[in-house]
């Protein structure tokens, strides 16, 4: 195990694009990039809890951040400008992007934004949705549900809509952010548990990471993919996120099976 950043806040939503880790500190209200040299650089301020992010094919960042009323998009300047509208504010949380530019992004609905912006609700009555991940063939899509502590699959139809909903695993703990493997097996991460577990298909558990505070999130990426890269920090509850500055860390650890599916680009 790596330690690659400390003496950051609430940090989550990692992403492997472009050579480098991307991530969001909650604290800051920022998205951030890892350096070579181990510093962290600003790439964007946005306004959190939440805040993530994922690219789409052309590399366009695409954002969620806190109490929003429409999907971001940063611009050549760098500023972050409305792309796509949910319907209503609130808690919209996760995003992900598929291999054509479809977006999924979950809260009060899972909704499907199509690469011309039109938006559709795909499903609802998640019992706290949050991380998601696609399978390496692009046609299962996983949302971890933290309070039902159950990873939901949905089958991707050609169009991007979704369909088949069922129950992918159980688990023993809430899920967070979650990532895939070439193996189809997922990797997820828990904050009051404080562990990043990789499970099959069913829930059965094949390895494990313990950590000293919460884990919320985790990726795949590095030059092979064959890293799996954690955001954690010390949870003092929503109401005192404040008290978390300082605690974030981003650690890393080499894997056997590389990392597939999205988000990845």
């Amino acid at each position: 195990m790596r330690t690659l950043a400390t003496g950051l806040g609430l940090v989550e939503s990692p992403r492997w694009h472009d050579g480098r880790l991307w991530f969001a500190d909650w604290t800051a209200g920022g998205i951030f990039t890892l350096e070579a040299d181990g510093s962290t650089r600003l790439v964007c301020e946005a306004a959190a809890p939440p805040l993530s992010f994922d690219f789409d094919p052309d590399g366009s960042m695409l954002v969620v951040a806190s109490g929003a009323d429409h999907l971001l998009r940063q611009g050549v300047d760098g500023r972050l400008m409305p792309f796509a509208p949910f319907g209503s504010s609130g808690a919209w949380n996760e995003i992900v992007v598929d291999a054509q530019g479809r977006i999924y992004v979950n809260g009060p609905a899972l909704l499907l934004v199509h690469p011309d912006r039109r938006v559709e609700s795909q499903a609802q009555g998640f019992e706290f949705p949050n991380g998601m991940a696609l399978s390496p063939d692009g046609r299962t899509l996983l949302c971890a549900e933290s309070w039902g502590r159950r990873l939901t699959a949905f089958d991707v139809d050609q169009d991007g809509r979704l369909s088949g909903r069922r129950i992918w695993a159980q688990l023993e703990g809430p899920p967070d952010g979650i990532c895939f493997d070439a193996q189809c097996a997922l990797w997820y991460a828990d904050v009051p548990n404080a562990y990043c577990r990789r499970v099959r298909e069913g829930g059965e558990v094949l390895d494990e990471l313990k950590f000293d505070r919460g884990a919320f999130a985790c990726m795949l990426g590095g030059p092979e993919r064959r890293t799996l890269f954690v955001t954690s920090a010390k949870w003092c509850g929503m109401e005192r996120m404040g008290e978390m500055g300082g605690t974030g860390q981003i650690l890393s650890v080499d894997v056997a099976t590389p990392g597939a599916g999205w988000p990845f680009n």
